[in-house]
């Protein structure tokens, strides 16, 4: 099993350039499976996530051309030989994302069957209201052995459907199923993350009638079949986001480019808030510490358009090393917090109650043997590393691999020193 030895205290000095979003690539992904036409998608990461989701649409049938045997950079995904429409559990466990192909089965096929979903332990994350909006569109679902079986008597229709709470991969697969369905969908307190604006754009693309995206409320109008087209992936924020945080946290001065600075906007808000300079233009953003410490921001997560949860454990690694006193409280999942003991373990001090997380800034942190326990918890503890003095052994990095595209070496190249042990 893969680990990471860092060696901390350099600031790092550069640019970097951010890869596509595995959470806009992994919808958009499963929505080809909607038309039988060629899809032409670029900007796609090389990321775990990404490699499961294709082996789980290629079981099924779908075949995948890649610009290069070393990147899917730019991928050719052809689904009309889609001939088995299960999500088995050996690929579902590894990955909730998984879930997303359920409502473009029903759509296109009028049948699925899926396994319940796996993935990071942060928390629980209910398909209940992903299985709602499908049978308000008129599927009929039952649950047994562990699987979702999903069946459509005579084809899915328009409907009103209101979500009890906020959930992304729940709009996107809603939405997803809607564009097939004959008549109109209106979903209310629908996610507004640009992610689900990517997966909406990228269906417009092929022919979907859709408004409303980015807001709470989506208007759908179905179609009777989706074509091909060309679709580059959002870049991604929450890299975007860590690589910032990477600057800071090391007192460096570090550009990243082929960004889009209005999807971060409140995480941009809080790095100005915590003393940092911001250079902000169309594709790049500048961060530059000026060699002065961090000041401690208070953090409360929220769904879009406030501040991410995949961007609180990244700030939680800085305030445990800025001056003065956070609290971070985490409103979306309520496991969230495993990155503090590590964190612990390498000088923090932070105090758990809830889901709030008080935090007294540290001086230095000390370099540890620690453990990953999920995606974002991997991050802070890389940024962690970073910081500290002395070497940080991260064991179960698999984790990071999941949705960081060759961090260690982005990282290397603005002057950390990451070795990737096997």
């Amino acid at each position: 099993m893969d680990s990471f030895i860092i060696k901390g205290g350099t600031p790092l000095v550069g640019t970097v350039p951010i890869s596509g979003a595995k959470n806009a690539a992994l919808p958009i992904l499963a929505a080809t499976i909607l038309t039988d036409e060629p899809v032409y998608l670029s900007n796609v990461p090389q990321l775990q996530d990404i490699s499961t989701m294709l082996e789980l649409l290629g079981g099924m049938g779908a075949t995948f051309e890649r610009s290069s045997e070393a990147a899917y950079t730019e991928l050719k995904a052809q689904t009309s030989s889609i001939f088995r429409y299960q999500a088995p559990y050996e690929l579902v466990k590894t990955m909730r994302a998984s879930i997303l192909v359920l409502g473009p089965l029903l759509a296109r096929f009028g049948k699925a069957q899926v396994s319940f979903p796996g993935g990071c332990a942060i928390g629980s994350r209910p398909v209940d209201l992903h299985l709602k909006g499908l049978q308000a569109l008129g599927a009929d679902i039952t649950v047994e052995g562990g699987y979702i079986h999903a069946a459509v008597p005579d084809k899915l229709r328009g409907a009103q459907f209101t979500f009890d709470v906020v959930s992304v991969t729940g709009t996107e697969n809603v939405m997803m199923a809607a564009v097939l369905a004959e008549g109109t969908t209106v979903i209310h307190n629908a996610a507004c993350e640009p992610e689900v604006v990517d997966l909406a754009n990228f269906l417009i693309t092929l022919g979907a009638q859709i408004r409303g995206a980015g807001t709470p409320h989506l208007t759908i109008e179905g179609v009777t079949r989706l074509g091909g087209g060309e679709y580059r992936v959002m870049m991604d924020r929450i890299e975007a986001g860590t690589f910032l945080a990477a600057g800071a946290i090391s007192g460096g001065d570090l550009t990243i480019t082929d960004v889009e600075p209005h999807a971060m906007n409140v995480v941009l808000e809080k790095f100005a808030a915590m003393g940092v300079e911001l250079s902000v233009s169309a594709n790049q953003i500048r961060l530059n510490t000026k060699g002065k410490r961090l000041k401690a921001v208070d953090i409360t997560t929220a769904p879009f358009p406030g501040f991410p949860t995949d961007m609180q454990a990244q700030f939680v690694a800085m305030n445990a090393v800025a001056k003065g006193r956070s609290t971070v409280v985490e409103t979306i999942f309520e496991n969230r917090f495993m990155h503090v003991q590590e964190l612990a373990r390498m000088g923090a001090d932070i105090k758990l109650q809830g889901n709030s997380a008080y935090i007294a800034g540290v001086a230095k942190l000390t370099g540890a043997p620690v453990m990953a326990t999920d995606l974002r918890a991997s991050a802070s503890l890389v940024l962690a590393a970073l910081v500290a003095e002395g070497e940080t052994h991260i064991d179960r990095i698999y984790h990071i691999d999941r949705g960081y595209e060759r961090i260690e070496l982005k990282l290397n190249d603005v002057g950390a020193h990451i070795q990737r042990q096997k």
